[in-house]
């Protein structure tokens, strides 16, 4: 049996002649942009900041090999990096030995799910994040992210539990507030929003890191009770092994699920909508196996879960990067800084960090998204609403499993309640759809009835309301024709429920028939026992046999 072959750096080859040095320059400056906002990451899964760095080392290096997207970056994420905190907040201590073991058995079980994923094809999982409940559930994180950087850019302790007790105790803390702390963290914001105003490639968080970092070099802000993040370990990331007892798999195998709805959900979007954008074809498939070999490769390097990133694709992208090669760049930028770098963070303050964080968490509040959904569809904006509510209130963890109920909701909202139409002709001679109105009809006494979704348990009933409709004025009825184009399935209530309607139509002497049906949804009528009087492969075909039939007449 012939072997499959594995494809691999599909996203760097073929290099283009002349694209060397844009991917270079392409790479440095999402190492520019990256480096502070990975550091801010690694706060928000509760693990040594350094740990962010190495998400951006062997992880993005077995991406690019195995990954097929030329421009999904692979690395730290807010998202899922609050979910492993949230998941990891009760089973050890923060930062702790015990805690990144534990992290490091999260990310190998979500690799490991992603694996099953890829062998098992579910990648159409992705889909049961909606793009509004998404909207909704980054927007529930983001003020999640941003609240939890507040104490640290006030001086003071942060509490525990829920968002009301963690607010609760805030609000009691505020009397001892240190305004040196809070002067560094508004000075970072300041200079972060400044920079991104003047021009969005400049790298204003590293400058806010740099400056912060040099103040307390300068001043040593530690006189004042500014608190620094202390010394940060140098040099390249050695083999980490994971929590492997049977109990810690089975502790954070929730958790795991979780972030592979998310991951699939941010990477599979991500990868696709720039394929599209480049005219390229996307291949989630090949990317879960790339996704796979970067969440393995953070297991053994001490990092945690990495996600397919689409603020780091856009900062390739926007400094003209074009393929994988932009990726390799960074990771050599990453290398130095790991090399050379570390030493100076031992001086950054915690505010100013904190402050990073805290612009990532606003700027996943997206008002703009909201505002569009709300404009458009009131129903799904509630929908994203309460979605960002319950991680607001229940936590991130509890809001990836509201986030897919919300999405499945929406759903079925949409396909219990389908635009069915009664089908007639224009006087050019085309189909139009009109309102399933008492009397309606298509000619004389025919009624083409198109039922615009898949036929089912909770929609049947519309079906046999919508009948009844057209059956209460109007001419008389001689033939009936349900269009079929919209149902991609028929199950068993839903059949039984066809089975009376077309029942009920033949005691009234009307002769039934379907179009656009289906060979497989016709396969399940026939072995339901549900059967037309005739099946047309077109209601123009129904149309004109009607027709002839009238003419004998």
């Amino acid at each position: 049996m012939r072997a499959t072959r594995v494809p691999v750096l599909t996203g760097v080859l073929p290099v283009e002649r002349g694209r060397w040095l844009p991917e270079l320059l392409a790479g440095t400056t999402l190492a520019a942009l990256a480096v502070p906002e990975v550091l801010g990451y690694a706060r928000i899964a509760g693990m040594p900041v350094v740990t962010g760095l190495y998400t951006m080392l062997l992880p993005a290096v077995v991406f690019v090999l195995f990954g097929a997207s030329r421009h999904l970056v692979v690395g730290a994420d807010s998202a899922t990096a609050a979910i492993l905190a949230a998941a990891l907040a009760g089973l050890a201590a923060t930062g702790g030995p015990r805690y990144t073991a534990l992290a490091g058995t999260a990310t190998l079980v979500l690799a490991v799910l992603l694996v099953l994923a890829r062998l098992a094809r579910l990648g159409f999982l992705a889909n049961f994040l909606s793009r509004t409940v998404l909207v909704g559930f980054l927007t529930g994180v983001g003020v999640q992210v941003a609240l939890g950087q507040v104490p640290d850019m006030l001086g003071v302790a942060g509490g525990s539990g829920g968002l009301p007790a963690r607010l609760a105790h805030l609000v009691g803390e505020f009397g001892g507030v240190s305004l040196p702390t809070l002067g560094v963290g508004l000075g970072a914001i300041a200079i972060m929003i400044v920079g991104r105003r003047v021009d969005r490639r400049i790298p204003a968080a590293l400058v806010a890191v740099v400056a912060a970092v040099a103040a307390d070099a300068v001043f040593d802000l530690g006189r004042f009770g500014v608190a620094v993040l202390g010394p940060v370990p140098a040099g390249l990331p050695g083999l980490a092994l994971p929590a492997l007892a049977p109990s810690d798999l089975a502790a954070v195998l929730p958790a795991a699920a979780s972030m592979l709805l998310v991951v699939l959900a941010q990477s599979a979007a991500t990868a696709r909508a720039y394929a599209a954008r480049f005219d390229e074809t996307p291949d989630t498939d090949a990317d879960l196996v790339g996704l796979a070999g970067a969440n393995l490769a953070a297991t053994v390097t001490g990092a945690f879960v990495v996600n397919g990133s689409p603020t780091k694709t856009q900062m390739v992208v926007g400094a003209g990067g074009r393929s994988q090669l932009a990726q390799l760049a960074s990771v050599v930028a990453v290398v130095v800084v790991c090399l050379v770098a570390t030493g100076p963070l031992a001086h950054l303050p915690l505010a100013a960090l904190a402050a990073v964080v805290f612009l990532i968490g606003v700027e996943l509040v997206d008002v703009a998204g909201l505002r569009r959904i709300l404009a458009v569809r009131r129903a799904e904006f509630v929908v994203a609403l309460l979605t960002a509510v319950a991680v607001i209130v229940l936590g991130v963890e509890d809001g990836v499993l509201i986030a897919v109920v919300a999405s499945i909701v929406d759903h079925l909202r949409h396909s219990y309640s389908p635009h069915n139409a009664v089908l007639v002709k224009s006087p050019a001679g085309h189909w139009r759809s009109e309102p399933v109105a008492r009397g309606a009809r298509t000619s004389g006494g025919l009624i083409v009835y198109r039922f615009a979704s898949g036929l089912y348990f909770a929609n049947a009933s519309r079906l046999f309301a919508d009948v009844e409709t057209l059956l209460a004025a109007g001419p008389d009825l001689r033939w009936f024709c349900l269009d079929a184009a919209g149902i991609g399935d028929v199950d068993f209530t839903a059949s039984t429920v066809l089975a009376d309607v077309f029942a009920r139509l033949r005691a009234r002497g009307v002769h039934v028939v379907t179009s656009n049906l289906a060979d497989g949804v016709r396969a399940e009528l026939e072995r339901y026992g549900v059967t037309p009087d005739a099946w047309y492969d077109t209601s123009g075909e129904a149309l004109a046999a009607y027709e002839t039939e009238c003419n004998r007449g």
